[in-house]
């Protein structure tokens, strides 16, 4: 009997201290961060390829690029297309080239790839009125290559549709003389630039892969299936941990030992730019 009135008031004793922290901890909720692998394949017979990190936490998104085989000490127009209301766009194949030029322009490709919502410059705005910056766009080093990494504010109806959107780099050497020159005809949509200089090259999609495996934070390069595969972002929520500080005192009452696991939680746009072509 003095032995469970012992264990009684231990339980009691144990049970204010968790209901303090769930208080504590019940607002605001630990937000999960969820991170997407793409596989950026070729468009326009561009040779490129690569790999897209995309890591959400709220409204802060990450964006990692590793691609090859791009014109090489050229820039890359990069965007983020698709729809926040439920339109069904993705990559365009040789179908997309209406007037069968050989070349999927990016006005034919934006009916099936759909309008610029983030424009992935290197620094300063990102909205799609930058979509043509090519003076803050990436440029691809001696070999082809770009590597890319910033961080933003996206809006709400980005990051609730994520996962309907896909990433799209620009940029094509049609007659392989390793610059952009007018060979193919002028932009259709700056008749300043070459078409080379606007014409997707390489395009991948968030959603449409198997469950995978890679880390938050990580990058990828290399080949794989089409699409993008889920990484869920480690997080342990504020009921999480109200519930582990609750279980550990009724486990004290009753006299035994629980043992609890969770997951670790895992580790802007710029400055606006007074520069951007429409």
């Amino acid at each position: 009997m003095i032995a469970q009135r012992t264990t009684r008031l231990v339980a009691l004793l144990a049970l204010p201290a968790a209901l303090t922290l769930v208080a504590a901890t019940a607002t605001p909720a630990a937000a999960e961060r969820t991170a997407y692998q793409i596989d950026l394949d070729p468009l326009n017979d561009s040779g490129g390829n690569g790999t897209v990190m995309l890591s959400l936490d709220g409204t802060r998104l990450t964006v990692k690029i590793e691609s090859e085989g791009l014109v090489p000490g050229q820039p890359h127009a990069q965007h983020i297309h698709g729809s926040t209301d439920g339109h069904d766009f993705r990559c365009p194949d040789a179908s997309a080239d209406k007037d069968g030029d050989g070349i999927v322009t990016t006005s034919e490709g934006l009916p099936v790839y759909g309008e610029i919502n983030i424009s992935l410059t290197t620094e300063g705005d990102t909205s799609p009125d930058s979509g043509l910056a090519v003076d803050r766009m990436p440029v691809a080093d001696a070999e082809g290559k770009v590597s890319y990494e910033r961080t933003i504010t996206v809006s709400q109806d980005v990051a609730e549709h994520i996962k309907d959107l896909h990433v799209v780099q620009h940029g094509i050497d049609r007659n392989g003389n390793d610059e952009y020159d007018f060979g193919a005809g002028k932009s259709d949509l700056d008749p300043k630039l070459p078409q080379e200089a606007t014409a997707p090259a390489v395009c991948g999609l968030v959603e449409g892969a198997a469950v995978g495996s890679v880390p938050v934070g990580g990058v990828e390069t290399g080949g794989g299936s089409a699409g993008g595969d889920v990484v869920p972002g480690l997080a342990v929520g504020a009921g999480g941990l109200a519930f582990v500080a609750v279980a550990g005192a009724l486990a004290v009452g009753r006299g035994r030992w629980a043992r609890s696991t969770a997951p670790l939680p895992a580790g802007g746009v710029g400055e606006p730019s007074d520069r951007s072509v429409a």
